[in-house]
């Protein structure tokens, strides 16, 4: 079982090598010229030749220098490996494997091959942890709770309008309704108090009785009246 942090300094170590021989060949076209590369390029077969200079020669100088550095290692894996299948396929395919074989420069497609798998394991994430990448990924990663707060305060935001338009619109309250007024005093001043003796008690209950005679006549027990006795002349 391998061990991770190994992994990742043999990487580093890998995509140095790949990115100075990258960087020689780039810079080799360079130094001797776009249009005499071109030329040369023409009269090995390859189509395009001058376009195919111009990309020969930058994609391998900078794409080595961004091999190395591990910056953008999916797009420029690919474009090295590209430009690898494109050499293979037009100059070095029908020359056999060696470069040199037997004293003999063959031309042959080894380094060519092994560059190009070398850039498409780069290209698909063989590149290691120790790259531009992964210190730009992990610097994001290290301020997740200031994106979840900002994104949690916009979602709060959002849901705070819904609610607001779901939210059936309040009645206007009403007024407390004035207390009740008293009720008026009874209007005496106006109407004569009628005393106990007057004329209105004797029409309608007769005249009333003194206190003594009613005590008088409750106590004392009704004489009857005596028919034998003669009346008097």
């Amino acid at each position: 079982m391998r061990s991770r942090p190994l992994y990742d300094v043999v990487a580093v170590l890998a995509r140095l090598g790949v990115g100075i021989v990258f960087m020689a060949h780039g810079w080799q076209k360079i130094e001797a010229g776009i249009t005499a590369t071109g030329r040369t390029f023409g009269d090995l077969g390859v189509p395009l030749p001058t376009a195919a200079a111009v990309y020969s020669a930058f994609v391998e100088l900078l794409g080595g220098a961004a091999l190395i550095a591990g910056l953008g290692l999916p797009v420029t894996g690919v474009l090295l490996f590209l430009d690898m299948a494109g050499a293979f396929v037009f100059v070095h395919a029908d020359q056999g494997l060696f470069v040199v074989d037997e004293g003999t420069v063959r031309n042959g497609y080894e380094l060519v091959l092994a560059l190009g798998m070398a850039s498409l394991v780069f290209a698909a994430g063989g590149g290691g942890r120790l790259t531009l990448d992964q210190w730009v990924i992990g610097k994001r990663l290290r301020r997740p709770a200031d994106d979840e707060d900002d994104e949690d305060d916009a979602a709060s935001f959002v849901k705070s309008l819904r609610e607001a338009e779901l939210k059936p619109p309040k009645k206007p309250r009403r007024s407390p309704k004035p207390p009740a007024p008293a009720p008026a005093p009874p209007e005496t001043a106006d109407k004569p108090a009628v005393s106990e003796g007057t004329e209105d008690d004797t029409l309608v209950a007769g005249r009333r009785k003194s206190p003594q005679r009613r005590r008088a006549s409750t106590t004392q027990p009704i004489k009857p009246a005596n028919d034998d006795k003669p009346a008097s002349p």
